[in-house]
């Protein structure tokens, strides 16, 4: 029939369109392909679908063309079936649709046989069209009963379902896909950043060793260049010691070379001084009156011969120098030597010339004594009387109001011992010219200086002053002020020296020691070294002594008639000058320090001296103070300090010596001495009397007297 062939011309129009071949394939996402990739195209009909719809629209529907089948087989159900599925389904468009899609269920085998032609179909077009067009081979529609079309209704519900789940799984899966590709996405990512991160610690790292490397070797290279730095710094400074080596070495030179200028200019002047003196000396042994009438004549030629002869000899040194050389050591030697022996002369001149005066003296003393004696024998009568009377009121009061006599005649010894001295070197105390003052000068401080050096510091600095001190009184030249000097320079030079000598270390104990008691012991040692070798010196040290404190005698000089009383407080040793007499404070003081002075040396001796010979002035002379102290009457004030001074000076020395006797003596002085002190002293000179109280006391209790403070020790004498 047309309608049917039309229809079926439709359906194969549809089927062989290219959206008539969509079929569902599960490998889709194995390909790559999106899931609605056959879906996207938009739907159209084929060119000869037009011609078709033309006919199908002209042509009334007939049932029983719509249920006739091209094979020509009839069957009853489905036309009775009919009036009951169109009103069950309520509307004829609803018929119509589920006619289609019966009539599509036929097809779906049709489909599936022919998938493998369906490429072939839609790459040959034509091929279509003509099959379309052509009616012979069209195949026959068959409709399928209602419970055949429920079932492939069903079916077709069931693929939309299991369609809807894949979709679903599909979506599902595409979303866990997309997740996947999310986290994968993340995680590369984050490896990404790792390995950047990587990458950059890597360059970090490198770059750090390249700053390390260039460290290494920038030090290297500064430790180079200071190593470089120091070689060259030390290069300098070699130069530099070089440099400053030669410079001293020049200046050491130049020095030298002023120093032998100034050493011959100075020997040239003490030779002019030389030969100025020798010529003054040469002159003393001319001939005059006087030494005519006081020594022979031959002796005057001898000396006079003699003195011209070393004259000469300094001439011709001199001579030696006159063309402008500086006289050498040996000059000077030959010129002093000249000078020694004419000094040598003069003094054997002049001891010569004493000697006959003192005959002459002497021969007028006897002539006088001669005539004088039987005046003196009436007055040396009433002497003795008055003496003997004196002696007999001491002895009924049990005590001596002076010294004794042997004590008295030694005093006066030793003062007029001191007073020739003095006389002797008149001519240099009072010097007329400005050379001689100046040698007086430079005498009197080479001898005062080095006893105001003297201290507790070392014992060889003591043997220094010693030394020096014992050079300058044997006549060997010392330096002082940077000058030699000797005391050969004047014939009155040595006496001179000695003189002042004992003089300063009596004045260090009237003044030092009186202000520090310790430095009596120093002070004693170098004056008990110097008494030693030089006795002459240690009588002119009493001789001081004496005057200045004759409490040291122990001597209480008896006020005489017609003596002033300022004469006579300086007699007791008291200062006075045009302020007044001094103080009694100050005058307990200084004698003080005398004392302690005198105790200090009576019981020392120089620890480098001879052993063997007995000390100068040794603890006898202590003992025999002692006694005659105790055997006199005590005075007031002077007499408690006296006696403390020395015993805490001397005690512990004439214990040791004298043991038994010694502590007899100072019970003695304790029981029966003592009384007599307080009885004479007021109460506002309690002070003295109350120390050499305790100190008996003390002394007794322990039958021990400790040592003094400050004295020298063995340990001393090794610094």
């Amino acid at each position: 029939m047309p309608s049917e062939n039309l229809r079926w011309t439709t359906l194969e129009a549809l089927k062989n369109s290219p959206k008539g071949k969509i079929s569902f394939d599960p490998y889709w996402s194995e390909r790559g392909e999106h899931i609605l990739a056959g879906c996207k195209d938009v739907l159209s009909l084929s060119p000869h679908s037009a011609v078709i719809l033309e006919r199908l629209g002209s042509l009334p529907l007939q049932q029983s063309s719509f249920l006739s089948s091209s094979s020509g087989d009839s069957s009853p159900g489905p036309s009775e079936e009919s009036p009951a599925s169109v009103s069950s389904t309520g509307s004829v468009s609803d018929i119509n649709t589920r006619n289609v899609l019966l009539s599509a269920a036929p097809s779906l085998k049709n489909e599936r046989d022919q998938t493998s032609s369906d490429e072939t179909k839609d790459e040959n077009p034509e091929e279509d069209v003509s099959e379309v067009s052509s009616p012979v081979s069209l195949p026959s529609i068959s409709l399928l009963s209602p419970k055949a079309m429920e079932t492939a209704g069903r079916i077709i519900r069931f693929e939309e379902e299991h369609r809807e789940k894949a979709k679903l799984a599909l979506r599902l899966r595409q979303e866990a896909q997309e997740k996947l590709v999310v986290s994968v996405a993340n995680a590369e990512s984050e490896q990404l950043k790792r390995f950047e991160e990587l990458t950059e610690l890597k360059q970090r790292q490198e770059l750090q060793s390249m700053k390390d490397m260039m460290d290494r070797e920038t030090k290297e290279s500064m430790g180079r260049q200071e190593k470089l730095k120091e070689e060259q710094r030390h290069r300098t400074k070699i130069m530099n010691l070089r440099v400053r080596e030669a410079e001293q070495q020049r200046l050491r030179e130049a020095e030298l070379e002023k120093q032998r200028q100034t050493e011959g200019r100075e020997r040239l002047r003490a030779l002019n001084t030389i030969q100025e003196e020798i010529l003054q000396l040469n002159r003393l042994l001319e001939p005059s009156s006087q030494t005519r009438t006081e020594l022979p004549s031959s002796s005057i030629s001898s000396y006079s011969t003699r003195g011209n002869q070393l004259c000469s000899q300094v001439s011709e040194v001199v001579r030696k120098t006159a063309e402008g050389e500086f006289p050498s050591v040996e000059d000077m030697t030959a010129a002093e030597r000249a000078l020694h022996e004419m000094r040598a002369l003069i003094r054997l001149m002049q001891e010569e010339a004493a000697k006959a005066q003192e005959k002459k003296k002497e021969e007028e003393e006897r002539e006088e004594q001669r005539r004088k004696q039987a005046e003196l024998q009436a007055q040396q009568e009433a002497q003795k009387k008055a003496t003997q009377a004196a002696k007999e009121k001491a002895q009924r009061r049990g005590l001596q109001n002076s010294a004794e006599q042997a004590t008295l005649k030694w005093f006066k010894e030793l003062q007029d011992s001191a007073a020739r001295c003095t006389q002797s070197f008149e001519q240099l105390n009072s010097p007329k010219d400005a050379q001689t003052k100046k040698l007086k000068l430079e005498l009197q401080k080479a001898a005062t200086i080095p006893i105001s050096q003297i201290a507790s510091n070392s014992g060889s600095q003591l043997r220094e002053i010693f030394d020096k001190i014992d050079k300058l009184l044997s006549g060997r030249p010392v330096v002082s002020g940077g000058k030699p000097v000797s005391t050969s320079m004047h014939p009155q030079g040595l006496d001179f020296v000695g003189y002042k000598l004992a003089e300063k270390f009596v004045k260090q104990g009237e003044e030092e020691v009186a202000s520090h008691h310790e430095a009596a012991f120093p002070i004693a040692v170098v004056a008990s070294g110097v008494w030693e070798l030089h006795p002459q010196v240690g009588d002119w040290i009493l001789a001081h002594l004496h005057k200045k404190c004759p409490y040291a005698v122990p001597h209480y000089p008896p006020m005489k008639e017609g003596t002033p009383v300022e004469e006579y407080q300086r007699i007791l040793g008291y200062r006075v000058d045009d302020s007044g007499v001094e103080g009694q404070d100050s005058f307990l003081k200084r004698m003080s320090g005398m004392i302690r002075l005198y105790a200090a040396i009576i019981q020392l001796r120089w620890p480098y001296g001879s052993k063997q010979a007995a000390a100068p002035h040794g603890l006898n002379h202590g003992w025999r103070w002692l006694a005659q102290m105790l055997n006199m009457e005590p005075l007031a004030d002077i007499t408690a300090t006296l006696l403390f001074d020395f015993l805490e000076v001397c005690g512990n020395a004439l214990m040791k010596q004298y043991q038994i006797q010694f502590w007899k003596l100072i019970l003695l002085l304790k029981d029966e001495y003592f009384p007599r002190i307080e009885a004479v002293t007021s109460s506002g000179q309690m002070g003295s009397v109350i120390r050499l109280k305790q100190f008996l006391e003390t002394s007794l209790q322990s039958r021990q007297i400790s040592p003094p403070k400050g004295q020298l020790s063995a340990t001393f004498w090794r610094s």
